[in-house]
């Protein structure tokens, strides 16, 4: 795998992609903005323009803007940012009646800064580091399924909490496989973050398909979202289904039908 450089010749933390899909039709799930073609990525020191890719030059991954300030926080400028959170949550305690002063209360503000840091982990992190060393040439190319992978996010709307479960299967294209465990990392990563279901499994599937240029990759997940549950019309026990499938899952129904089929299955 080359390394590429900037213009000026410097490192970048990059690595080059398989085989970019159509950029127009998937700018929205990169981005998570309507109508953009990758603008409202942060503008980075790099001139030229950042692309609607999952891989950005910097090695963050469909970042938002502030995403790569968070990232290069030192330990001065973490614990401001925890502080002001903090302060924030004092606020909302006050505003709903309460008193942070109260015994129970007291460390609440920064216990809930620290944990709202952990939920959003998603932002520092990124595909290229998340794959280093972790792409291997094999002699496989049949179906590669991880699933019943556990995910747990915040829905961007009510910033309260919605799990469940995802599953990621491609087929390998001239023997070009990914270790397992960093596909649940891949999850993971894009799940720790603001989401919508919709955005995240796609966002999962087209970094794939970037990274290993595979014959096809398919990502259904299956989630409770505690917006309905908690609020709203209430329906606990209501689950939300999401796909997103490319290159032979998506032209091939019979592949399609194995996938599903694979995954419906239980036991080992």
């Amino acid at each position: 795998m080359s390394i590429p450089t900037e213009p000026n010749g410097a490192a970048t933390d990059n690595v080059d992609l398989a085989q970019p899909v159509a950029r127009v039709v998937v700018a929205h799930a990169l981005t998570g903005h309507s109508h953009s073609l990758g603008q409202s990525y942060m503008k980075a020191e790099n001139p030229h323009t950042r692309g609607p890719s999952p891989i950005d030059f910097d090695g963050l991954s469909f970042p938002s803007i502030g995403a790569r300030e968070r990232r290069e926080d030192t330990e001065e400028s973490r614990a401001a940012r925890i502080q002001k959170i903090s302060g924030a949550v004092r606020t909302i305690l006050e505003c709903i009646g309460e008193d942070p002063n109260r015994e129970g209360l007291l460390k609440t503000p920064e216990r809930y800064a620290k944990a709202l840091m952990f939920f959003s982990k998603g932002y520092e992190e990124s595909v290229t580091h998340l794959m280093n060393k972790a792409l291997f040439q094999e002699d496989h190319d049949e179906m590669v399924i991880v699933k019943n992978i556990d995910v747990f996010s915040l829905c961007e709307h009510h910033m309260v909490p919605f799990t469940g479960k995802i599953h990621i299967g491609y087929i390998p294209q001239n023997g070009k496989v990914v270790g397992l465990s960093k596909i649940a990392r891949l999850a993971e990563m894009f799940s720790r973050r603001l989401q919508v279901q919709e955005r995240l499994t796609k966002q999962v599937a087209i970094a794939l398909q970037e990274l290993l240029n595979p014959q096809g990759v398919a990502v259904v997940m299956e989630a409770s979202h505690f917006c309905m549950v908690m609020r709203g019309v209430q329906k606990p026990g209501s689950q939300t289904i999401t796909s997103s499938m490319f290159g032979c899952f998506r032209d091939n129904a019979k592949t399609r039908e194995e996938f599903l089929s694979l995954i419906r299955r239980s036991g080992i």
